[in-house]
């Protein structure tokens, strides 16, 4: 299910919507939201929904086991079994084909065979949702609820279930614990806004981009100069209005059901520096992997070169973490290199003027989203090419629209606010902007429930 779908707007939504705020204790309300987020997720395939239950039910109670534990080796213990769990898991469904076939074309011998495996939507999402709490409890940052309702209900709200954000449980611990107060209008209204404005994003922008883009990549080989940097910058904001717009209906969701889930984006494509452009974008992956990856490395406590190895580690898994494909793994090492050199030229760039600078960090992050966006090194490497100037000479002619369309999202991405930026107004006539963007939005959907990009990680 997705929710930009006629079944989530006009019956799943205000089902569970009308029933939790009739519902008036903590647990009907977990309950609700619990059994809610598994219909959500069974509804794509409802045989992994014995999947999530299991990994949900490993951390919970090994999160027990580890408060319970009476020497820090036997805590250790609790959080290996459960993370062990959960990487194993994750590595088996969403890696294991990709391990395979690379160990097949090193070792043509390899006893590894090809396995059917469906990958399921989410995983890496809600494993990352399990790890982060059974290590905070661990850390002492958060107390393991006994409550496995609530604790259910944190792992599969539906809201971020599938695609993020990445939600630590003592970020919205507080609002679990008060999921029982009265309605709060001032959350309504931030609800409805943030809800519509991120399908106005994802429909209005990035469906219609991708309307253009996809079938110029199906034939990436006939491109042109101009076509292929069309592509490339087509591409960089069909993803990026496509996920920020999951972002905040996902935010929104979460206020109408007074849950508070934290900022996503930021005006990624005004950073200055790499560093700058990975506070900014998809900022709860950012953040877990510093605090969860890099710090356990052990960050920048053992001299510069250790730093950098780090750094570098760390975005090489978070590449990987992206999906089962070399392009990937690749795409992280160049985001690693760019973080080190970000450092190293650091005494270079602050003298730089700030446009310069905001621009020379665009082109590199567009040139990232041309590997990400690649099936293989094969298309990677002609669409690269093709920009700069190598076997341009394609067929392929780029209309006024799709440019349009870019510089406008060029001008959008620049100068209008993000939505946590806006101050959301109760006045009544806002509510009716609200209802028409929503109306707009629903009216350009004409029936195709698209998929949100990040789905497939």
């Amino acid at each position: 299910m997705v929710f930009n779908s006629n079944i989530f707007l006009f019956a799943f939504l205000p089902i569970v919507s009308v029933l939790f705020w009739l519902f008036a204790t903590k647990q009907q309300r977990y309950v609700l939201l619990t059994l809610s987020g598994y219909v959500f997720y069974g509804y794509w395939n409802w045989r992994f929904c014995f999947l999530l239950l299991f990994s949900s039910l490993v951390s919970f109670f090994a999160a027990i086991l580890v408060d319970r534990a009476q020497t820090k080796s036997r805590a250790r213990l609790w959080v290996y079994v459960s993370v062990g769990v959960d990487l194993t898991l994750l590595g088996f469904f969403k890696y294991y084909n990709f391990f395979a076939e690379t160990a097949t074309a090193i070792f043509p011998r390899s006893l590894l065979p090809h396995l059917e495996v469906v990958l399921p939507i989410g995983i890496s999402f809600y494993t990352f949702h399990t790890i982060s709490y059974i290590v905070d409890v661990a850390a002492g940052r958060v107390k393991a609820t006994k409550d496995i309702w609530e604790y259910f209900t944190y792992v599969c709200l539906f809201s971020q279930l599938v695609a993020g954000p990445i939600v630590r449980f003592r970020q919205i611990e507080s609002d679990l614990e008060n999921i029982d107060r009265s309605l709060n209008e001032d959350y309504v209204v931030r609800g409805i806004a943030f809800f519509s404005i991120g399908m106005i994003k994802k429909v209005v922008i990035a469906d219609l981009l991708a309307r253009w883009v996809n079938p110029a990549l199906g034939a990436f080989e006939s491109l042109t100069f101009v076509g292929a940097w069309t592509a490339a910058l087509g591409y960089t904001f069909q993803l990026y209005y496509d996920f920020c717009g999951y972002s905040d209906m996902a935010v929104g969701l979460g206020y109408l059901f007074g849950l508070r889930i934290p900022q996503n984006f930021d005006a990624p494509y005004k950073a200055l520096g790499i560093r700058d452009f990975w506070r900014r974008w998809h900022i709860s992956l950012s953040t877990w992997l510093r605090d969860y990856l890099y710090i356990p490395l052990g960050g920048n406590r053992h001299g510069t070169m250790r730093r950098y190895i780090n750094l570098f580690v760390t975005m090489l898994l978070g590449g990987l973490w992206h999906g089962a494909n070399w392009t990937f793994v690749v795409w992280g090492a160049y985001h690693g290199f760019l973080l080190v050199l970000d450092r190293i030229a650091e005494p270079v760039t602050e003298k730089l003027p700030a446009l310069v600078f905001r621009w020379l960090t665009f082109i590199l992050v567009v040139a990232g989203w041309v590997l990400f966006r690649s099936s293989d090194f094969h298309m990677a490497s002609v669409w690269l090419g093709k920009m700069i100037g190598i076997g341009a000479a394609g067929t392929a002619v780029v209309s006024w629209i799709p440019v349009a369309g870019i510089i406008g999202c060029f001008l959008l991405a620049n100068f209008v606010p993000e939505t946590w930026d806006i101050r959301f107004s109760r006045r009544r006539i806002y509510a009716v902007a609200y209802a028409v963007g929503l109306f707009v939005a629903f009216l350009l959907m004409n029936g195709n429930e698209t998929v949100f990009l990040y789905y497939q990680f």
